[in-house]
């Protein structure tokens, strides 16, 4: 049960930077330094979540 439970806070906080990026890249003059840092915590939020998953079962 504890497992999911942060599955879910991960995949909440996946969402959050998913919302950034998207946020970030509608601005006319985008940082592609803090695009870059947004998707590689996006990215390891991702594999976080891939190897909890793995462990459920």
């Amino acid at each position: 049960m504890a497992l999911e439970a942060r599955i879910r806070e991960l995949g909440s906080r996946h969402q959050s930077l998913e919302d950034a990026i998207q946020d970030e890249m509608r601005r006319p003059a985008a940082d592609d330094i803090r695009l870059k840092e947004l998707k590689r915590q996006k990215l390891k939020l991702k594999e976080e979540m891939e190897t909890l998953r793995g462990q459920m079962h």
